[in-house]
């Protein structure tokens, strides 16, 4: 389960509508519950780094991932998801965004972004031994 306070939230859809018609993309920084939750307290926008194809793929510079995750550490947060939106595309996975994830435990919403207008987001967990079994499975996101 994914825990994300009300503004958090809002905040994430409206950056996939402020990048629209380009994909949006960031990192979702919190705690890993006892219970095997994950609760976000803050996100970080990143930029999308994907020059060739920005309005179907997302990239988030390795450096900038890395600041974060220092930043995060210092405040107690760990790096618990990431976020992308889907411009005019529904807010489920694609091959790529399986492929391009490595985070293993870690949540990946999504946002789908019609028209300029935030709909539907979704939440998957990384899951898997490694990258040869790695899958998502659909998660349930509670607003707090």
């Amino acid at each position: 389960m994914l825990k994300i306070p009300h503004d958090v939230y809002v905040s994430l859809r409206q950056h996939g509508e402020e990048t629209y018609p380009h994909e949006c993309c960031g990192v979702l920084l919190g705690q890993f519950d006892d219970d095997g939750a994950k609760t976000v307290t803050r996100t970080a926008r990143c930029g999308n780094t994907r020059a060739d194809s920005p309005h179907n793929r997302y990239n988030i510079d390795p450096k900038e991932l890395i600041r974060i995750q220092r930043e995060g550490r210092e405040r107690g947060e760990d790096i618990v998801g990431f976020y992308h939106s889907h411009p005019d595309h529904p807010a489920q996975w694609s091959s790529t965004d399986l492929s391009d994830a490595h985070w293993f435990g870690c949540s990946y919403v999504i946002t789908s972004v019609e028209k300029g207008k935030a709909t539907i987001t979704n939440s998957f967990e990384l899951v898997g031994g490694d990258e040869a079994d790695k899958k998502f499975v659909d998660e349930k996101t509670e607003l707090v």
